[in-house]
């Protein structure tokens, strides 16, 4: 059905792009994946707010303003920063607003009505979260409210929390050494009870794959609840859940305030994983394609930023404010370090390469919307049954290529001035591994759904 080209193996060249009235460094593109390992935080200082680029009739936005959503988790960070730096600003969009959202439910309401009706006219999502609302597959009345993919957001920062009252069961990244233990709780009537934040999408999957990999079947052996993120805490308290998948800083909350541990990190179980992404309303963006790349632009210098270490500490101090996360910024930052405290009697991670990345990633750039990491959402979404099998055969790649706007992210970075070598070449990543010695073809989709056990599809 998809027929994703192979790219070229490059190296990430460092750019640096100058705007009119100032500086900024652009750290480049990693376009297509380098041969080797590379660190990301190479800058020493944090960067000051930019001064405002002159704008010409190509580049002035249609309209200053967006209304985006965004959820308390580390995901949101290059939306909120963006705000909080300038980046929207500086490219004309100085009518923006950031706004929290009680929950993914409440963020899918918001984008149905648009921010004419109050509501937003898109920000930070889950996929496939994207697909469904283009398909009215979650919306009320089935109603379709086309969408556009339009940049991935980060990469990791999830994790698997399980409560304290689990520990001492061989709960970890490989759960074939707790599967005996989690299929005997059903049989006695006290099922193993695990969360996520929205069905059917990220942290719904991410947990799924989990447990699959390890001969556990998440429809047939453990109850799977829908939570809120951030009532992550109050119900790792109460025992309503043993386990929960969510986005930081909600997982490592729990094991620093003694109610649990993590059981294993996103970054764990599929290392540089596609994560959340900004969408927008199709009207809005077929409306306002110059204020669409001015939003664009001013992600991807927040997400540069993002990605310097020696940022890290203000933007925990940003995040953790009370119009945001709403947490103590000691809690936040060391996460955003790379710095895991696991529990349960596991060595604690120390690692920035497994905190959640916002640009350059050994597998690329992290922000270029991928068509071929869509295709993953989808085959997973038909996996469980979420979507008919004929998808991967009907309609796979059309609706990838409505929904999924690469091209625009592509037109954005050029304005932006990051070197044509380092913007991918092909809308595929290429080959996927797994922790579990998994692999995904993004050119044979069905080969990787027939070399998985566990399944509806």
């Amino acid at each position: 059905m998809s027929n994703f080209s192979s790219f070229s193996r490059r190296r990430f060249l460092v750019t640096a792009s100058m705007s009119a009235t100032g500086a900024i460094f652009l750290k480049g593109c990693v376009g297509n994946p380098p041969t080797t390992v590379t660190d990301t935080s190479t800058s020493t200082s944090a960067s000051p707010s930019p001064s405002a680029v002159a704008l010409t009739a190509e580049t002035t936005p249609e309209t200053p303003t967006a209304k985006l959503g965004f959820i308390p988790i580390f995901e949101a960070a290059p939306l909120i920063i963006a705000q909080e730096k300038g980046f929207f600003a500086k490219y004309g969009m100085t009518g923006v607003e950031v706004s929290k959202q009680a929950n993914w439910g409440s963020a899918r309401d918001n984008v149905e009505i648009g921010s004419a009706g109050g509501g937003i006219d898109g920000g930070q999502w889950q996929m496939p979260m994207p697909y469904q609302i283009s398909e009215g597959l979650i919306t009320k009345n089935n109603t379709k409210i086309p969408m556009y993919v339009l940049a991935m957001l980060n990469t990791q920062g999830n994790g698997i929390a399980i409560a304290k009252s689990q520990e001492g069961k061989n709960i970890g990244l490989d759960m074939s050494k707790a599967r005996d233990y989690i299929k005997g709780l059903k049989q006695e009537g006290k099922p193993f009870r695990a969360a996520y934040t929205f069905p059917k999408a990220n942290q719904d999957l991410w947990i799924r794959y989990w447990l699959a990999a390890g001969g556990i079947d998440p429809d047939a052996d453990v109850d799977l609840l829908t939570v809120p993120a951030a009532q992550t805490v109050a119900n790792m308290k109460t025992g309503t859940m043993e386990g929960f998948s969510t986005g930081d800083p909600w997982p490592a909350r729990i094991v620093g305030e003694g109610i649990g541990f993590m059981a294993a990190l996103t970054s764990q179980i599929w290392p540089y994983h596609p994560e959340e992404y900004l969408a927008m309303r199709a009207d809005w963006v077929d409306k306002n394609p110059k204020a669409t790349k001015a939003l664009l632009k001013g992600i991807m210098e927040a997400q540069q930023w993002c990605d310097v270490e020696a940022n890290r500490s203000e933007m925990a101090t940003i995040l953790s404010g009370a119009k945001y996360f709403n947490v103590p910024a000691n809690i936040v930052t060391p996460m955003l370090k790379g710095e895991y405290p696991m529990g349960d009697k596991q060595p604690e991670i120390k690692d920035f390469q497994k905190a959640a990345l916002y640009w350059n990633s050994p597998r690329g750039n992290l922000s270029f919307p991928y068509k071929s990491l869509d295709l993953w959402f989808l085959t997973e979404s038909v996996r469980w049954g979420f979507l008919p099998a004929s998808t991967l055969d009907n309609n796979a790649k059309a609706l990838i290529d409505k929904v999924n706007r690469s091209d625009l992210w592509k037109e954005a970075a050029q304005e932006l001035g990051v070197a044509s070598a380092d913007i991918p070449a092909s809308d595929s990543r290429g080959l996927e591994k797994f922790f579990d010695g998994k692999e995904f073809n993004p050119e044979n989709p069905k080969a990787y759904l027939e070399s998985l056990t566990i399944k509806r599809a």
